[in-house]
């Protein structure tokens, strides 16, 4: 069975802040979102018709971080393409490149806003977890 959607917690989706419309020799595309996941990233792809090309993209962040493709489904004209890993701690921006562009200018940046990492949970000791911490309104 085909897993398209990465394992783990919806983090964020980013938005983006300009049309993220790109046109090359070999497709037309435009950026609807990122979805960021605990365990990788899902780019939302409106494809320009129904018969197109997907586009071939590269992802990177600020700080260099490669993103590998991992897979892709089409249903009529959107494209779904999910990448790996996950932005890592800190991370402030995103680039979206197409491969098919030979001057590589990007097609959409990113402002990745800040989010927490989850904890994992600690192991039970003596077969206890440790109590979980008050909650209380901030001040």
């Amino acid at each position: 069975m085909r897993k398209l959607i990465p394992s783990g917690g919806l983090r964020g989706m980013l938005l983006p802040p300009t049309y993220g419309q790109h046109v090359t020799h070999r497709t037309e595309f435009t950026i609807l979102s990122v979805e960021i996941w605990a365990t990788g990233l899902v780019v939302n792809i409106q494809l320009a018709s129904a018969d197109g090309p997907e586009p071939r993209l590269i992802l990177q962040d600020h700080f260099g971080t490669g993103y590998s493709f991992r897979d892709s489904a089409t249903l009529e004209s959107r494209n779904l393409q999910t990448f790996t890993p996950s932005v890592p701690p800190g991370t402030r921006s995103l680039t979206i490149r197409s491969a098919d562009d030979p001057e590589g200018r990007p097609v959409v940046t990113f402002a990745v806003p800040l989010m927490a990492v989850p904890e994992e949970p600690e192991a039970p000791r003596n077969g206890e977890y440790p109590p979980s911490p008050e909650l209380r309104r901030p001040a």
